[in-house]
């Protein structure tokens, strides 16, 4: 059964090679993912119960990975909402501008790794998902 995602998400698959010394991923320009990186961060040392994101960008994409550990990523563009948990280093999701984006149930020592098309921008955030709601259903209408 194909998974339906919300507008513009999609699973990427890194390159990598595996031998006996260990698995290795890698990304080269924007061969694999589907926009100029501009910013990388990662999140650790997430306490348990606690969530990141939360929510949109106006403007800015991204992509995100779990190097090591696991989590769950929900996605939402305002019509359809998407769950996954992310556990391998190998396979990430972009997440399109516009669509909500929030993080939990972190494992202990998991070391989730993002890449964003723009520096950081306060003002590219929105953070009231009933607000954001309310926009995005404009642009559905």
């Amino acid at each position: 059964m194909k998974e339906l995602l919300p507008n513009g998400v999609q699973w990427i698959e890194l390159p990598h090679f595996v031998d006996e010394r260990g698995l290795l991923c890698f990304l080269e320009g924007s061969h694999e993912i589907p926009f100029t990186v501009r910013r990388v961060f990662w999140i650790t040392d997430v306490p348990p119960g606690a969530t990141r994101g939360g929510h949109a960008h106006w403007t800015c994409h991204e992509a995100v990975f779990a190097v090591t550990g696991a989590f769950e990523i929900e996605v939402d563009d305002g019509e359809r909402s998407f769950t996954a948990v992310i556990d391998n280093p190998r396979r990430g999701l972009t997440i399109p501008a516009g669509v909500w984006c929030e993080l939990r149930h972190f494992q202990p020592g998991t070391a989730c790794v993002v890449m964003a098309s723009e520096e950081y921008r306060q003002e590219g955030y929105a953070h009231d998902k009933a607000d954001w709601k309310e926009k995005v259903g404009t642009i559905h209408n």
